[in-house]
């Protein structure tokens, strides 16, 4: 069993979970994007529909955007790909993400803390809820065992085109009750934001 395994809503008996819905960002200002973000992330997101893979999707949508996000992080947070995550096999917490953020330390070695967790889907936002949280849980059981119990963990899954945002503190989780979408990336670069800069 891995990450991948996880289906949502049964995510929530799995790990002893509490799930609700929640109005996450309400306040969130929207960050700026540079015209050179927008015009990539715009190429990108035809690009990558137009080939209606998740490979397009993480390469050509979803990096570009999480790219700024490190740089208007100034260094604040480390930025993982790909990588594979063994923190309990046996419970099946285990496997790759897409996706991992961190605050500060190496972007060499994947440590905790643990920020947040994208999960890159190639068709509805559903399918990757039940891994996305599984992966959050995994963040939460790492940043214990590191001894840094200071702030929730997030969790995005995304299709490149729709964004749906989450958050895990203790064996609670909220589900933004908003999907946002890439046409108003100033929009979701500021939800990105929030997150980081509270890390």
């Amino acid at each position: 069993m891995s990450f991948r395994d996880f289906s949502f809503p049964k995510v929530e008996q799995d790990l002893g979970l509490q799930l609700r819905d929640a109005d996450l960002f309400p306040d969130a200002p929207e960050c700026p994007v540079r015209d050179s973000v927008a015009e990539t992330v715009h190429q990108g997101t035809q690009l990558a529909l137009a080939n209606s893979t998740e490979k397009a999707k993480s390469e050509f949508i979803i990096a570009p955007v999480l790219l700024e996000l490190r740089r208007l992080a100034g260094g604040k947070i480390a930025l993982f790909s790909g990588v594979e995550w063994d923190v309990d096999p046996s419970r099946g917490l285990a496997g790759y993400c897409d996706f991992i953020l961190t605050r500060g330390g190496s972007e060499h070695v994947l440590r905790a803390p643990f920020v947040a967790v994208v999960e890159a889907k190639n068709d509805l936002i559903r399918t990757g809820l039940g891994q996305c949280i599984a992966s959050m849980y995994a963040a939460r059981i790492s940043n214990e065992r590191s001894h840094d119990r200071s702030g929730p963990v997030f969790g995005v899954v995304t299709t490149g085109a729709a964004w749906k945002f989450l958050r895990m503190e203790g064996d609670e989780v909220l589900l933004d009750r908003e999907e946002h979408f890439i046409d108003n990336l100033p929009r979701i670069m500021g939800i990105l934001k929030a997150i980081t800069d509270n890390a």
